[in-house]
């Protein structure tokens, strides 16, 4: 009796410290990729961030997905509302206005993308979490800017558009950044291999609006930024590297 009970008893030392090791080995690889992420979006911007920028970023700056979501979209609105812990639903799925608490047009999560067909698929991931609050898409592609004014009047949640409409509508007042918590980039390349970092003219208004009304934010630790299709884009660069021809990042 006694031997069967220190049998258990060392079968059960045995797994909890291979739980250990492997929670251990699973920080030290999300610390890696924090750390291979935020490198690969200084390079992007052709800033240095001081080591002081890099200890308020280097624990909550980047909010990671998985691999699998460039596949599975649904992978990343479960990988964001994640992020949002207990107060998810709150945040994220509720439609009425709270005075000093939820103003109008200001959504907790921005997704920027290169164009309007790619606002519209990432939206996908999140149609769970917005049937009581609509998302708000917010490019210039058949809609009007006074149509997604008015729209930007009532409670916002999640929102996603490019960067030139997105600043039009920060600088008339409509947009909000003031409950902001999670910036989605959408860095996944397409068929030529560019994205919101790399296309002509789209990359140049990003940066300007990353570097106006985000940067900041993100350094403060206040913003946290999610690098999706960061696995392939990173790929291709390194592609590049040896000497292929694919666009810069």
């Amino acid at each position: 009796m006694a031997t069967e009970k220190a049998k258990r008893k060392a079968n059960s030392d045995v797994r909890r410290e291979k739980k250990k090791k492997k929670k251990k080995n699973e920080d030290e690889a999300s610390t890696e990729s924090h750390s291979e992420q935020l490198s690969f979006l200084q390079s992007a911007m052709g800033i240095q961030l001081s080591s002081l920028e890099l200890e308020s970023v280097k624990d909550r700056g980047i909010l990671e997905v998985p691999e699998d979501a460039d596949s599975d979209i649904q992978i990343l609105g479960k990988s964001i509302k994640a992020a949002f812990g207990a107060s998810w639903k709150e945040v994220l799925c509720e439609g009425q206005l709270m005075e000093d608490k939820v103003n109008a047009g200001s959504p907790a999560v921005l997704i920027l993308t290169s164009s309007a067909l790619r606002c519209i698929h990432l939206l996908r991931g999140f149609r769970s979490m917005t049937k009581q609050c609509h998302a708000a898409k917010l490019f210039s592609k058949h809609m009007k800017l006074e149509e997604q004014i008015a729209l930007l009047k009532k409670r916002v949640n999640i929102a996603s558009g490019t960067p030139s409409r997105i600043k039009k509508l920060i600088d008339t007042e409509a947009l909000s950044l003031s409950r902001l918590q999670v910036l989605v980039l959408d860095i996944h390349p397409d068929v030529k291999g560019y994205s919101l970092f790399t296309l002509p003219q789209v990359r140049d208004e990003f940066w300007d609006l990353f570097k106006n009304y985000f940067y900041q934010s993100m350094i403060q630790g206040d913003l946290r930024i999610c690098l999706y299709g960061y696995q392939v884009a990173a790929r291709l660069k390194a592609k590049h590297k040896k000497g292929d021809t694919i666009p810069d990042t």
